[in-house]
């Protein structure tokens, strides 16, 4: 439970450095992303999380 908490700690800092450093980049990707077809998106946001789950089990594995 103490390494969940601490990745969901550092997803927090890291969203945090990118609204901080480039907002108005961010604002500009945000309004981009609106603009892709939910499939793209689900897609996308899968592969992420299958690739997220592969490297989690291959650097605590």
């Amino acid at each position: 439970m103490s390494d969940f908490l601490t990745a969901l700690a550092l997803v927090f800092v890291i969203e945090g450095v990118i609204l901080a450093l480039f907002p108005d980049r961010l604002k500009w990707l945000l309004e981009r992303l609106a603009e892709v077809p939910p499939e793209a998106l689900r897609t996308a946001g899968l592969a992420s999380a299958v690739l997220g789950l592969f490297l989690v089990w291959l650097i605590r594995g």
